[in-house]
Order: C-alpha cells, then structure tokens, then sequence
C-alpha cells in the first residue's frame, strides 16, 4: 500500500481531545481518539515530538506518512505554526502543514474560502484574505475574552448576577444556578469561588449549563447573556470583513454553540444584522475532515 497509494494523516489537536485520522484514498488506515493533555505549542520541539508520538501511536511501525496536516489548539500565529511545522518536518521525511484548529473548519466543510467560527470552551474565528493572508480573531482566553465560549458565558453570568445583587434584587434561576454549581451560599461570595480556579478555562467553563437551564426556566439575565454572546460571535464575523476576510460562508463548530440552540440562533439572528450577507452552516462532520483534505492539498 505505502509504495502505491500515498498516505495522508490529519490531526485535530482540540483543548480537551485529539482526533487522528489516516486515509489512504478512500481508504480509512486509523481513526484514533485521545487526550490532548501534554500538548505544548508554544515549544514547537515538544510540539512536534508530541505530534510524532502520537502518529507513532496510530499507525503501524511499518507504514510512514506522505504528508501531515495539524490544526493545533493555541496555534496562533503564522511564526508559531511555522516553527511548528519545521520541527515537524525533522520527524517525517513527507511535506507538513500546522495552521490553528479553527482553519479546520472551512476545509472540512468541502469549501475553498470561508470563516471557520468556533465556540467550545473558548471562541475565535479565522479566514484568509484574497492574497492567502491568514487573519485569526477574537480567543484570548477566559479572563479577557473567549465571548461566546462556554467559560466566557460563565464570566459574564457572573457579572450579571453581581449586577442584579448590587440593585437589590432578589436571586433569580441564574444566580441561584451558579451559586449552586459553585458550591457557595450566596452570590457575593461567586467572586472568589471563580477566582480560586486552577485552570479558569476548563472550570468556570463546565457551568455553562447553567445559564442555558437558568434561561429555559425563566430567567431574564440568562437570557441577556445568551443573546450578548450571539452578538459578541457575530461581532468576530465583522471584524474579519472589516479586514477583508471573505465571509460569505461561516463554517459553526464547537461542542457549546452546537448543543445549545439558544445560543446558536442568538448568533445567526445577530450575524443576519451586522453582517448581512454571510451564510452561516453547522459543521456537520468531524474537523479532522479538514485536516486530511489540507494534507492531501501538500502532497
């Protein structure tokens, strides 16, 4: 097989898991789901021994890659991607290819140009510009951003209920919710409880349940939040117009706006309002689909 029909593999490095996938035509060679704990892309040398561990992992020690695509959680820039694919490239006699996990999506969407908009734990949206520019917004992690992100929605409930506590109203399903999952006895002590967290992402993310059961059961703040967030995911949309980024097509995965279709209709309701003429789509396939079809654009 190796020495007639090329071997493409594709990864997926996520926040949480990492999906491997090898194909050999139409052929699937391995399919191999694991954690993505010990991933470091911010050491491109680690980062590639990973990446090799893991290939080494899926596939049988006979048989070697032609090429490798990587969409890498916190792969944020075109030098970090690059460094990146250069250590790579050490492990692997075959061409490679390391962008952000987000790039995934378009490509696995089978389309050639597009946003790719995730929101799981965390959010971000990337594109490229008519000149192959790639152009990534919005992420930069639960304290200062991630709107729309499970662990952004929770941050911002907090604020909320703060808010309310401070005019002197009564707890309602929201406040009640959080201060319920966070194990404390009233709303001012939330401010401590989020900021005991040890890895906020993950933490303050996992209540995000929360605010979607707060807001099914009548809760007016939940339902604030919810529809902020639509806004602030179409607002990732148009500064990517802003910046010349084809949007015509916006490509939706993540495990938080695809399970929750409160929060999916608040972003197609506002993207329909600031940008007009995108058409937004679920992402209705792995994105690891898009990884095997960059490896197999290198080859």
């Amino acid at each position: 097989m190796q020495d007639s029909t090329p071997l493409v593999v594709g990864i997926d490095v996520g926040g949480t898991k990492t999906h491997l996938r090898a194909c050999a035509a139409d052929a699937l060679v391995a399919d191999h789901v694991r954690s993505s704990g010990g991933w470091r892309p911010h050491d491109p040398v680690a980062a590639a021994g990973w990446l090799a561990a893991l290939v080494a992992e899926a596939l049988p020690a006979d048989i070697r890659p032609s090429a490798v695509a990587v969409g890498g959680h916190a792969c944020e820039t075109p030098r970090q991607c690059a460094q990146i694919r250069t250590a790579l490239q050490l492990h692997f006699d075959a061409p490679a290819l390391v962008v952000g996990d987000a790039e995934l999506l378009v490509p696995a969407a089978g389309l050639d140009k597009g946003v790719g908009l995730v929101a799981g734990t965390g959010s971000v949206a990337v594109g490229r510009r008519s000149d192959g520019t790639c152009v990534q917004v919005g992420g930069w992690g639960a304290v200062l951003g991630d709107e729309g992100g499970a662990a952004g929605l929770v941050r911002e409930a907090a604020r909320a209920v703060w808010a309310a506590h401070d005019r002197g109203e009564r707890p309602d399903e929201l406040a009640l919710g959080l201060t319920a999952g966070f194990g404390v006895a009233e709303v001012p002590a939330l401010g401590a409880a989020l900021e005991s967290a040890t890895d906020v992402s993950a933490e303050w993310g996992r209540h995000s349940p929360v605010v979607f059961a707060a807001a099914e059961a009548g809760s007016a703040l939940a339902r604030d939040v919810i529809a902020d967030a639509g806004r602030s995911l179409a607002a990732l949309v148009a500064r990517l117009a802003a910046r010349e980024v084809a949007v015509d097509d916006v490509v939706v995965a993540g495990g938080t706006i695809l399970a929750q279709p409160a929060l999916y209709d608040a972003f197609t309701s506002a993207l329909a309002e600031t940008v007009p003429g995108a058409r937004p789509q679920p992402l209705r396939v792995p994105p690891v689909e898009g990884a095997v079809a960059l490896a197999r654009s290198i080859l």
